[in-house]
């Protein structure tokens, strides 16, 4: 016979409500937001709270709460019914543009030299807007980029830099007079905070014959 207070297995009463309260239909949600409250009351101090998508899930003295939201935000926010937001480790960030036509650069291009791309890939969380060819950082984390810039029909030697909140971080050229079509091609790695943008600029030559085929691509290795 369990000892008073306790019921079967030796589980407090408390937990034991709270388990029934966890089980009721999805339409109490009243009562699984009391057994939360309840749960999250009898908490030890420190004890860790972490996501369900595809991150570890709560411990709590053995037992194991799964924190859920079928429609997390872009940057890997879930927030339950209790107000409680919990960052999934592994938001997927990913875009892909490339350049389709031949056409002439516009006048902004010539103005601010940027490199513009009229088609998306992919572009996973839409942090890519295609009219400005800009990405932004949904969050701080390691991000890889890569470009390969074709110069179509010119001899002037290009170069083609990755700019990182206005300032190059890396360069490539092309430069070889005897090819109809040659590329300027690199990639890195960044550490980028939130809302740091990221775009392609022409430094160095011009890109009167066109930039079909060229592409700029990156994703998210990891979240910090």
């Amino acid at each position: 016979m369990p000892a008073p207070g306790l019921g079967p297995r030796g589980l407090p009463l408390t937990m034991l409500g709270l388990r029934g309260a966890l089980r009721e239909p999805a339409g109490c949600g009243s009562c699984l937001g009391a057994a939360l409250a309840l749960l999250l009351l009898l908490l030890p101090a420190g004890c860790p709270v972490r996501a369900q998508n595809d991150t570890e899930p709560i411990v709590l003295e053995g037992k194991c709460l799964v924190v859920c939201d079928s429609s997390p935000s872009a940057d890997g926010a879930v927030t339950s019914s209790l107000g409680i937001s919990v960052r999934s480790g592994s938001a997927k960030v990913a875009f892909s543009a490339t350049r389709s036509t031949n056409h002439e650069p516009s006048e902004m291009s010539n103005r601010t030299m940027t490199i513009y791309f009229d088609q998306v890939l992919v572009n996973i969380g839409n942090h890519f807007d295609l009219a400005s060819s800009i990405f932004v950082a949904p969050r701080k984390g390691i991000y890889s980029f890569s470009f390969h810039v074709v110069k179509v029909y010119n001899r002037q030697t290009i170069q083609v830099s990755l700019m990182q909140n206005g300032y190059p971080v890396i360069s490539a050229f092309a430069g070889d007079q005897d090819v109809t079509r040659e590329a300027a091609s690199n990639g890195v790695l960044l550490l980028m905070e939130r809302e740091d943008k990221v775009h392609l600029k022409l430094e160095r030559g011009n890109l009167m014959g066109g930039w079909k085929y060229s592409t700029f691509s990156g994703f998210l290795v990891f979240p910090l």
